[in-house]
């Protein structure tokens, strides 16, 4: 595409579609997660279970969400730079507030580690199985966001190639390789 194109990339009704999918996702995992969670671990139970699918929601959002910022970009010269530093940007950001997460509730009264675990990885594969199919029932071009040529670009290439022709016999012939040199 043109750097005067104006439609949208391809990705971007497929990610707000998992984005809103995997938020409707996050919402019934926090009520299933705390009923479990308080079940089987009391006050600390609901509060690792409903900490986990919060920060796996939060971790899996910032992918999706930096690309979509990024697209705002497309057909920008600077649109490859701009798309990469957000997504780098985005896991930067990811291993960072991890390791805070990480740091801040190790150790805490109110969460129980197995409670906890379960919740992020459930989570996790909650939202991968959305983005499968979600994938899977979009209908993304294999080849996306091109453009094919118009009447007007066929006619200015035409003559493009008319200009270039050989206005002599000699020049058209092929040269005869030597046999000797």
């Amino acid at each position: 595409m043109n750097a005067t194109s104006t439609s949208p990339v391809t990705s971007t009704p497929i990610l707000r579609r998992t984005l809103l999918w995997s938020a409707v996702a996050t919402l019934v995992l926090a009520v299933v997660g705390a009923i479990l969670g308080v079940t089987l671990a009391g006050t600390p139970g609901l509060f690792s279970a409903l900490a986990g699918i919060i920060l796996a929601a939060i971790f899996l959002g910032i992918t999706g969400i930096s690309i979509l910022i990024a697209n705002r970009w497309y057909g920008d010269a600077l649109y490859v730079p701009i798309f990469f530093g957000a997504v780098l940007g985005g896991w930067l950001l990811k291993f960072v507030l991890f390791l805070v997460v990480l740091f801040v509730l190790r150790g805490q009264d109110w969460i129980h580690p197995l409670v906890f675990f379960i919740a992020v990885v459930v989570s996790i594969l909650v939202t991968l199985v959305i983005d499968v199919v979600v994938l899977t029932r979009s209908r993304l071009p294999h080849v996306s966001d091109v453009t094919l040529p118009t009447a007007e670009d066929l006619a200015a290439a035409s003559a493009a190639d008319a200009a270039e022709q050989p206005h002599t016999i000699e020049e058209s012939e092929p040269k005869k390789p030597s046999l000797g040199s």
